[in-house]
């Protein structure tokens, strides 16, 4: 795949704030200039100690959103609450926390 100086750009920024910690990153751009294409190489350059939840239909209620997080990252929920949902989701995050992991929540609003 051919990465323009801009995707090399896009990609470089978006690793970094993976690797230091930068809590929020988000890439924007018009309609077919390569940010679905962009996460795909992201998804393949993620470091070992990263866990992801990708999220490609953004179009869902907060707690489809909160169920979908939850079954990305593999975390098991007893219901569909909001509140048991966040609940578990901060309790994966402190343990994947304290075992040296990073978690990133990847969301692609494409079709």
């Amino acid at each position: 795949m051919f990465m323009s100086e801009r995707h090399q750009e896009g990609l470089a920024h978006l690793l970094y704030g993976i690797n230091m910690g930068g809590g929020f990153v988000a890439l924007t751009g018009e309609v077919g200039t390569g940010k679905t294409t962009l996460c795909h190489c992201l998804l393949q350059q993620l470091p070992e100690n990263v866990d992801i939840a990708l999220i490609l239909n953004p179009k869902l209620s907060a707690q489809e959103l909160l169920a979908t997080i939850c079954d990305e990252l593999g975390i098991a929920h007893t219901g569909f609450a909001a509140k048991q949902l966040i609940d578990a989701i901060n309790q994966y995050l402190l343990t994947a926390y304290s075992k040296g992991r990073r978690t990133v929540l990847l969301i692609d609003e494409g079709p």
